[in-house]
């Protein structure tokens, strides 16, 4: 099954994979790649490459929204095979290299197994592999602060909760911000549509993360690439302000 590759930008492109977006920034003849969904999506994430023309030799840096299985997938395939950095923040560095996990527990999902959505979300994770152990042996902090010389020049924002270190890409030029699971627009576990927080579950510590839909509701966008879910049009400081009166 090959992942559905959208261009919503000017060498922007939102791949949905199995569950998981990711995000492709293509500048010339070099790409940056921004998540990598599960690892069974590893051949989707090669194919959506070629989608676009590209290919992982052309690769520049994989960019970690934060570090859960259905983001960090191939991350450590694509450094070991081709050479590739991966960035993330520096307190989500750690997180990739599995010295600790803060990720939703099976205990935790069995005992939301009754919402609905969830155990067929929890039987689809385990088969791309939602467990499996997938650390990256040497993920690399961002290298500099304001936009990374990368390709779509995207600009870290630090918006924890989620995870400690979960970061946010701003687009700045292109109006555009890639929120990974800060914000969100669906997921096969809630029953809400448009801009949300993930489930309580999902997140290490949520008054962090409604704490930092604030954050994002001071970034210029009107385009929103989440993590989970369709893109959405519009003015960002909106999205983010209506998930955050959801959340409270």
């Amino acid at each position: 099954m090959r992942a559905d590759v959208r261009q919503v930008a000017d060498g922007t492109y939102l791949v949905h994979g199995s569950n998981t977006n990711w995000v492709i920034l293509t500048e010339e003849d070099a790409v940056t790649l921004i998540d990598t969904g599960y690892p069974g999506d590893r051949e989707q994430v090669l194919a959506s490459l070629a989608d676009v023309g590209s290919s992982p030799e052309a690769v520049a840096a994989v960019l970690i929204t934060h570090a859960h299985n259905d983001h960090l997938g191939s991350a450590e395939y694509l450094r070991a095979t081709y050479g590739t950095p991966v960035y993330l923040h520096e307190a989500e560095v750690p997180h990739a290299r599995r010295e600790f996990l803060h990720q939703v527990t099976i205990g935790q999902v069995l005992g939301n197994g009754w919402r609905p959505g969830v155990l067929p979300w929890a039987v689809h994770a385990l088969r791309v592999g939602g467990t499996a152990h997938v650390p990256v042996a040497e993920p690399q902090p961002f290298p500099a602060q304001g936009p990374l010389d990368l390709p779509g020049r995207p600009v870290p924002v630090h918006t924890p909760g989620h995870t400690l270190g979960h970061t946010v890409f701003h687009l700045r030029e292109a109006g555009v911000l890639i929120s990974g699971d800060a914000l969100v627009s669906g997921h096969p576990t809630s029953r809400v549509h448009g801009p949300q927080l993930l489930p309580d579950m999902f997140h290490h510590e949520r008054a962090r993360a409604v704490a930092s839909l604030e954050t994002l509701e001071g970034l210029a966008a009107d385009v929103l690439i989440p993590g989970h879910g369709p893109v959405h049009q519009g003015p960002v400081r909106e999205a983010a302000r209506h998930a955050r009166e959801r959340a409270l």
